[in-house]
């Protein structure tokens, strides 16, 4: 429970109004209060932790100086984003982040008119405040628009476009480079390493400290001197800094300043609010700030569940078995350490995708692309084309950025790029915009392209051997966040012919037909249909592309009720390619389908979702008895 008695000024804040005629002190206090309540809330309930911390200064100045919700302030992705929920009216749902019908993780239009815009995935901002502020030029209404991007977002080549765009049309737009040097591990930015290389130098802060020292003993003649050396200083800066880079595409460019000061940052904001025109603001903050095992873990500390506020230590968790992704990527080293054409990519995830592994290990064999999944798969592509053989692990849900690479620069030319899509299906608390519940339907429409999903870790590990020795063009291999079950897993690999499913379990009054993650439910669910009496035949079918023919005509001759069940959306997915099969072929069998509706899907944990849309055991059982007439 939050003690608010200790807050002096947050219990007063209802809204950004109420901070708009705060003294520099007051703002100081504001934003102590504003870090010390969100390691009191998050400590107990989880949540995206370290960004928001490194913008609690920054958030306050924009609240303070822009008439939001007049003005407009569009967020990246929204990690960053928890205290601009607190001061924006949510302060006491804070403590219902990321749970089941809580508050967003991220921006939600829904969920309050200070959410400009919503967003979940990394690299929109700009692109919707341009848009934003274009609109309000075409309406006639002056209107301040603000777009705050973090620099691993900046990998991202959307950012430049937009830019770029912004820059011809004169976009009254203020971008806010919130520049902590991390996206969620290190990020590969090479621009802001570059600056840092030059800001750091020696030499040049030698020559700079000389000649300010020097023209402070001049009195009004030295005033004169420095402000000609700031010039100096400023034209300098221009060429040896990215205020280059952002000044060609059109914007005036600021900085960089220090993001934790909140009387700078004030001051800034105020004099720069009136210009017209493309802005870029530059501050350097610091991720986790104010919250020290937060500073000194700042990818631990980027999204946790509950932790000890005074250790920053995590509860211990009760011996599981491991994850789905560490799974993939001892495999995947494994077999990298036995193939040298093996190569692994990520976007930005090594800890996520399992690819940390592989760069600890074998660093030469190991690619960062950076927040840029569209650069990713096509840099993957430009391997294959020289016989090197690319797994690129992308999150489900970031892979639908690269759709059109997938398309055309892989499946079109036919080449052998292995997919490992981790956070497939239902992701839990990130909600809608990280569910990964429509790959199977963006990928079936594609010729040439083989989709797969293991029912549990021994056949990820078999599956993944096996894309890897597939040699006839890409493949996709699926898997869930989570844990996987704890079944045994054999040393060697086995190879599993490509589009051939397996019978688990024999019955007589219908069938499953399961894949992937489902499979589970649906073994669950036949063991208590059997107690009842009603015999449920399970197949894993492993692939959704190609379908086991084979095994489905043996099915649809057996059985006059067949069921059909993923975790995918209903629509176009694995059910519907055994739809389309069965209408081709004139099998007149009745089917249902199982799977995630034609809606999104909003967050809650996983359990509570896959109850809640009767696509667990007890539900499919539900469904069965339904289906069967004999509910």
């Amino acid at each position: 429970m939050v003690d608010r008695e200790k807050y002096k000024i947050l219990y007063d804040i209802e809204s950004p109004k109420d901070i708009r005629d705060f003294d520099t002190p007051k703002l100081k206090i504001l934003c102590s209060e504003i870090r010390e309540f969100m390691v009191d809330i998050v400590s107990e309930v989880g949540g995206h932790f370290g960004g928001g911390l490194g913008t609690v200064e920054l958030t306050v100045a924009l609240h303070k100086v822009f008439n939001t919700p007049e003005d407009s302030i569009v967020w990246d992705t929204g990690h960053q984003a928890y205290p601009h929920k607190i001061i924006t009216g949510r302060r006491d749902k804070l403590n219902t982040i990321r749970q089941f019908k809580g508050l967003s993780g991220f921006l939600k239009r829904s969920e309050s008119e200070y959410d400009d815009f919503g967003a979940g995935h990394a690299t929109t901002s700009i692109s919707a405040a341009v848009g934003i502020a274009e609109g309000a030029k075409q309406l006639g209404i002056d209107r301040k628009v603000v777009a705050v991007i973090g620099d691993g977002a900046m990998t991202g080549g959307m950012a430049y476009e937009a830019m770029n765009n912004a820059g011809v049309l004169k976009s009254n737009v203020i971008v806010v480079l919130n520049d902590n040097q991390m996206s969620i591990a290190p990020n590969v930015w090479q621009i802001s390493n570059y600056f840092t290389e030059i800001i750091a130098h020696p030499e040049y802060n030698k020559f700079k400290g000389a000649i300010w020292d020097l023209t402070g003993k001049l009195d009004h003649f030295g005033d004169r001197l420095r402000t000609v050396a700031g010039r100096l200083n400023t034209g300098i800066k221009s060429v040896v800094t990215p205020g280059m880079l952002f000044e060609a595409l059109g914007f005036r460019y600021f900085g960089p300043v220090n993001g934790h000061n909140i009387k700078k940052l004030v001051e800034l904001f105020a004099h720069i609010k009136p210009l017209k025109g493309p802005i870029l603001v530059h501050t350097y903050t610091e991720k986790g700030k104010g919250y020290k095992p937060a500073e000194d873990n700042a990818p631990k500390f980027h999204g946790v569940g509950p932790f000890d506020k005074i250790t920053g230590e995590s509860p211990k968790k009760k011996d599981s078995a491991p994850a789905y992704t560490e799974i993939f990527g001892k495999a995947l080293l494994e077999i990298a350490k036995a193939n040298s054409k093996v190569v692994g990519i990520t976007a930005a995830m090594p800890d996520g995708t399992g690819l940390k592994i592989l760069q600890e290990e074998m660093p030469e064999r190991y690619y960062d692309v950076g927040i840029a999944e569209e650069h990713g798969v096509t840099f993957s592509a430009g391997l294959a084309t020289k016989g090197i053989i690319p797994v690129v692990a992308i999150y489900s849900t970031f892979l639908q950025r690269a759709y059109d690479q997938i398309f055309h620069d892989v499946s079109l030319q036919n080449l052998h790029v292995v997919f490992a899509i981790d956070r497939a299906g239902l992701v839990g608390a990130d909600g809608p915009t990280h569910h990964g519940v429509f790959d199977l339907t963006f990928l079936r429409m594609l010729p040439k392209m083989v989709i797969m999903a293991p029912k549990d870790e021994a056949e990820l590990r078999n599956m993944l051997y096996s894309a890897i020795e597939y040699k006839d063009g890409p493949i996709a291999m699926r898997y869930p966040r989570g844990s996987a079950l704890g079944v045994e897993v054999k040393e060697e690999f086995e190879l599993i012919p490509i589009g051939e499913g397996e019978t688990l379990r024999i019955g007589k009054d219908v069938a499953i037909l399961a894949v992937g993650n489902m499979v589970r439910f649906a073994s669950k669910a036949a063991e208590e249909l059997a107690s009842e009496g009603i015999s449920v035949e399970v197949i894993n079918l492993r692939f959704v592309k190609p379908l086991d023919q084979n095994l489905i005509v043996k099915v649809a001759s057996k059985f006059e009720k067949i069921i059909t069940i993923e975790e995918n959306s209903i629509v176009g997915g694995f059910g519907s390619g055994v739809l389309e099969y069965f209408a081709d072929k004139g099998y007149k069998n009745n089917l249902l389908r199982l799977g995630l509706p034609d809606s999104y899907v909003e967050h809650g944990t996983q359990d509570q979702l896959y109850e809640m849309l009767k696509i667990d055991a007890a539900g499919i059982v539900e469904n069965v008895k339904e289906y069967l007439g004999k509910k």
